[in-house]
């Protein structure tokens, strides 16, 4: 008797989409109609008119960067297996890309506090233009060089902007709660940016993919140039070239000395740890089961969450509700660490496991700006880039030493990585809670180094 298999191909509710596009529509609405009316009307947010031009001039070219840099990962394998590349070859070619940013990266940091951020900035979208003309003119580009390239676009767009905009913000002399603003604006619009990235690769690609891949190049070389004029527009940075010894004797004072900037480093090595490792995980494991899922679909359903997130941090850190960063943060890692652990232990059903996702990243979304609060507070603005790129070695090197033994090797499996990042995650709420247990003794003299 013969065996009749149908299939199934899985894909979210529509309603999904609906329901956190409306929601992130409340969070933000509501909060503006209760700030406005039980806080003091002299304080300035983005739901004022008087918002600044200049923030408003930053947050269109980081939108602009953030699909520029979504557009480059969008494609993943498909592009890779367009190229001719096997899965090892696939694998080593991340692997490429993550060894250029452990052993570069913290450098480019240092570079971003010695010669202005603004110029880093610039490189981000000189990279990705390099790319893409190298792979609008070049039938086989090669792939470590581009590896190579996007690595270090990737490390400098996780540490640059936001190192930019906090310099510039003091500059101007901004009021602290637009800052604040800023920092969520920033999460909300690159997880919407990127879904505008698959929008435009789908649109460009549609089904056809080894057709239409060149257009995908195109369209990089275009927002790469667009992003350029972007970032040099405005106000220029003033050309400056700090003492490199009196770097070091700050950095080594007020960085590597001081174990609450300690805490911070490890709590973002952790989240960047997770995330990485969840998105190069996640597909594998919704399909582990072996039934035909409809990722396109799930895909902007993640980045929603974290828009969803993101609208939640300025009711806290506006202080309509009692509870402080750290302590928003030491929860936050908990929930992510639980729904990590949960998927670690191998959980088959599809449903469950993209709702763990979507409020894995809805946790992402409310972790990235209360630390880059917390960074505010915490690191002088002189060291900031500094900062935030020495927390990217111990991530690049985790993530190096899974793919080898893991993606290349196969000595690890998958949902021990998960289990690992769900550690990291745990960890991380530790370290937030000692923070707290220290205290914030904040020093009034950063900005007379």
């Amino acid at each position: 008797m013969g065996v009749v298999i149908e299939t199934e191909v899985w894909f979210p509710n529509h309603s999904i989409f609906i329901f956190i596009f409306i929601s992130c529509l409340l969070s933000i609405l509501c909060f503006s109609h209760f700030k406005t009316n039980h806080t003091n009307t002299n304080t300035s947010s983005i739901f004022d008119q008087s918002f600044p031009p200049s923030l408003t001039t930053f947050l269109l070219c980081f939108s602009i960067s953030s699909v520029l840099e979504g557009l480059g990962s969008v494609p993943g394998e498909y592009e890779l297996a367009y190229y001719g590349l096997n899965r090892e070859q696939m694998v080593l070619s991340l692997c490429v890309g993550y060894a250029a940013s452990l052993f570069i990266a913290p450098l480019l940091g240092v570079f971003s506090d010695l010669i202005g951020h603004k110029r880093i900035c610039l490189t981000f979208c000189i990279l990705h233009l390099f790319v893409g003309v190298w792979k609008r003119i070049t039938s086989h580009p090669n792939i470590w060089l581009a590896s190579i390239c996007l690595g270090l676009a990737n490390s400098i767009f996780s540490f640059s902007f936001e190192t930019w905009l906090v310099v510039e913000h003091d500059k101007l002399g901004h009021r602290q709660d637009m800052l604040n603003d800023m920092f969520w604006l920033m999460a909300f619009l690159k997880s919407a940016c990127f879904i505008g990235s698959q929008v435009i690769a789908n649109w460009l690609v549609g089904n056809l993919f080894k057709q239409h891949v060149g257009s995908l190049s195109t369209a990089t070389v275009l927002l790469a140039i667009l992003s350029i004029i972007s970032v040099t527009r405005g106000r220029k940075e003033p050309a400056k070239l700090a003492a490199s010894k009196d770097y070091q004797t700050s950095f080594y004072s007020y960085v590597l000395c001081d174990k609450r900037i300690w805490l911070l480093i490890w709590a973002q090595a952790c989240v960047q740890f997770s995330v990485a490792a969840f998105w190069i995980l996640w597909a594998p494991t919704v399909v582990a089961d072996g039934r035909e899922v409809h990722l396109g679909l799930i895909y902007p359903c993640l980045l929603g969450a974290g828009m969803l997130g993101s609208t939640f941090f300025p009711w806290f850190v506006s202080g309509l509700l009692s509870l402080r960063t750290e302590d928003c943060l030491l929860y936050a890692f908990s929930v992510a660490g639980i729904v990590l652990s949960v998927v670690a232990y191998d959980y088959q059903e599809i449903g469950v496991l993209v709702t763990l996702f979507c409020l894995f990243h809805a946790c992402v979304g409310l972790i990235l700006p209360s630390l880059a609060r917390l960074r505010t507070l915490y690191v002088p603005n002189e060291l900031r880039g500094g900062m935030m790129s020495l927390s990217l070695v111990p991530v690049s090197a985790a993530i190096l030493f899974f793919l080898m033994q893991g993606g290349y090797y196969r000595n690890i499996e998958n949902s021990t990585i998960i289990a690992f990042a769900a550690v990291g995650l745990f960890s991380a709420a530790g370290s937030m809670y000692l923070l707290k247990q220290w205290g914030k003794q904040l020093h009034n003299d950063w900005h007379k180094m």
